[in-house]
């Protein structure tokens, strides 16, 4: 199964600098990955760089409601 992995602090960064772009490229290989049949992974890496798992997406559905609450603060 194909896996995406999205650094969830890459997207608060890309929201801070309002880079559209990047954010709109992210969750179209999000779209991608899912309608394949494969997972996204949603992770946070910490101050010490460790990371952890935050969720785990793997319908159409949940890629929108994701990326409707990222664009919301934009």
């Amino acid at each position: 199964m194909a896996e995406y992995i999205i650094n969830v602090n890459t997207v608060e960064d890309l929201q801070m600098i309002n880079d559209l772009v990047e954010l709109h490229q992210i969750f179209t290989r999000a779209h991608s990955t899912v309608v394949q049949g494969g997972m996204v992974i949603l992770m946070r890496r910490n101050t010490d760089g460790s990371s952890y798992r935050v969720d785990e997406i793997t319908t159409e559905a949940e890629v929108r409601k994701y990326k409707e609450k990222v664009f919301k603060y934009l």
